[in-house]
């Protein structure tokens, strides 16, 4: 009788931590994502239970559609996980050394005196000059198809940064040299090689190498504010992000995503150690970026992690090993900034 009221009492103690739970998360997402605005999408999971899965807010507002836990939407630069994942495999199979000079695969590529290793790319440790950053990288130019090769053309001359290995900048033209060393290296065309080494064998059915004229089933539409109006986002050629920030997924595949990293079956156990470790500069400093992953800590746990933000989406997800929690959210205007609810979901699930 003992034994029969105390795991009553337990099972009442867990239904009521799953509902403050529920209701303590929707109150951070909806304190974001508004009923009838642009909308967004959460999943949590934990020790491999979903503790949280839902969506809020409109997934098309012209036609009045609501936001799904299945809507598929631009990742941004959670993209260059998967890049960098596809370097590292690579390396694995023998083809490409983390230590080659970056003329070994684009032999004309103007190196201005120093040697830009593959690590410099993946670390954005090379000083080559970020094309988001650049005057001349109009809005009418993004709305233009670009080869890799012409996107690397457009920036490959401008002055370095600084001197590769010194300093730590965040540079989206780095992860658009390593998608054409995935081409040269594998023979196959960057989408292909995503397609068939990541998607089709983790079943991750709901992610695509984006193409705006491809009829997509669930995908929301995206959208920005102007003077405190909701527009459309401003039209993007997938080829101008390309591997830097093409990918489009759901918070259901991006689990998936993690879940296959983190079992190493990708890569093995190693490599991705070495892949979440802070790269050290010339000078010794850490730089809180790995290969493809930021690198923080939430309540001296560490977490791995990356945001993403496109034309129209944002885009953050999150791993805490020692605890086995991975927090995604997923947002279809540039207006909502999905980090903070991701982190404060992570500190709910910690709590849990």
């Amino acid at each position: 009788m003992k034994i029969k009221f105390t795991l009553l009492a337990l099972l009442v103690s867990l239904l009521a931590s799953a509902q403050k739970f529920d209701t303590e998360a929707n109150r951070l997402m909806t304190d974001v994502f508004k009923e009838n605005e642009s909308g967004g999408i959460a999943l949590v999971v934990k020790g491999g239970e979903v503790l949280y899965r839902k969506a809020f807010g409109m997934a098309d507002m012209e036609l009045d559609v609501k936001m799904t836990p299945e809507n598929i939407l631009r990742i941004g630069s959670i993209t260059k996980q998967f890049t960098a994942t596809a370097i590292l495999k690579l390396m694995e199979e023998g083809k490409i050394d983390l230590q080659d000079d970056i003329t070994k695969y684009i032999k004309d590529y103007p190196t201005q005196g120093h040697r830009i290793t593959i690590e410099h790319l993946l670390t954005h440790t090379s000083g080559i000059k970020d094309i988001t950053r650049m005057k001349t990288w109009t809005a009418e130019l993004r709305r233009k198809h670009f080869t890799p090769i012409e996107k690397i053309n457009f920036f490959k001359n401008e002055p370095m940064d600084f001197i590769p290995g010194e300093q730590f900048k965040y540079n989206n033209s780095g992860y658009i040299i390593l998608g054409y060393i995935i081409e040269i290296v594998s023979g196959k065309k960057y989408s292909e090689y995503i397609d068939e080494n990541f998607f089709k064998p983790l079943e991750m059915n709901n992610s695509f190498y984006e193409s705006t004229s491809d009829i997509v089933k669930n995908r929301a539409k995206g959208y920005q504010k102007q003077e405190g109006k909701y527009k459309n986002a401003n039209f993007l050629d997938m080829s101008n992000p390309y591997a830097a920030g093409s990918l489009i997924s759901t918070v259901d595949d991006l689990y998936k995503w993690n879940n296959a990293v983190f079992n190493y079956k990708i890569v093995s156990k190693s490599t991705l150690d070495k892949a979440h470790s802070s790269y050290k500069l010339k000078n010794g400093e850490l730089t809180g970026y790995g290969y493809g992953w930021d690198l923080n800590s939430i309540k001296n746990n560490k977490v791995i992690l990356h945001g993403g933000a496109v034309s129209g989406y944002l885009a953050f997800s999150l791993y805490i090993p020692q605890k086995d929690i991975f927090v995604a959210v997923l947002s279809n205007c540039t207006c909502n900034r999905p980090r903070k609810t991701a982190l404060k979901l992570a500190i709910l699930a910690l709590n849990q």
